[in-house]
């Protein structure tokens, strides 16, 4: 396995995070398009959270905000869908690992390490799937809050793993 990915170091990354409210679907949206504005080539973002906790809502936020081509919907039933920039930017690669169960090696038939250096590449429900893609990574937890009467309020925990985000202060989001 190292010898695909002989850019990993196997040093303990750096990490810095914040943890934000959002309050409706909306805001998910703008965190996503406030977020596209720090993204660049080569940089990987994992969703995790449970079935319509506003992963893909998130996603579309991001689309919008880099400028990409198409709707952006949960790639489900297909898995990955490649999303191009209309203004010149990265593409936005938009991954749903869910059904994939083999880690690495399914993902790895999905080449997005061809793919990671130009575009921004978003996966869902990648947590054991996707880690070894790069050091550097973008990983956003998303929780519903619990015992609230508002289905709609959710808690995100953004956790900037690697050197590309100790240079990044997420706490600004």
């Amino acid at each position: 396995m190292e010898a695909a990915h002989p850019h990993l170091s196997g040093a303990t990354p750096s990490v810095s995070g914040a943890t934000l409210s959002v309050d409706s679907p909306q805001q998910m949206q703008e965190l996503g398009r406030r977020l596209a504005k720090i993204l660049r080539p080569g940089d990987l973002v994992m969703l995790t959270g449970e079935l319509g906790a506003g992963k893909t809502t998130l996603t579309r936020g991001l689309g919008e905000g880099l400028g990409v081509r198409g709707a952006v919907t949960s790639p489900t039933f297909v898995i990955a869908r490649v999303h191009p920039s209309l203004v010149g930017g990265p593409a936005l690669v938009h991954v749903d690992a869910y059904r994939l169960g083999g880690g690495l090696d399914e993902m790895e038939d999905l080449d997005l390490d061809v793919s990671l250096p130009e575009s921004v590449v978003v996966v869902e429900w990648g947590d054991g799937k996707v880690e070894e893609l790069t050091d550097d990574r973008l990983h956003l937890l998303i929780h519903r809050v619990t015992g609230d009467t508002d289905d709609d309020r959710r808690t995100v925990v953004l956790r900037g793993i690697g050197a590309r985000w100790a240079e990044e202060d997420l706490a600004l989001f």
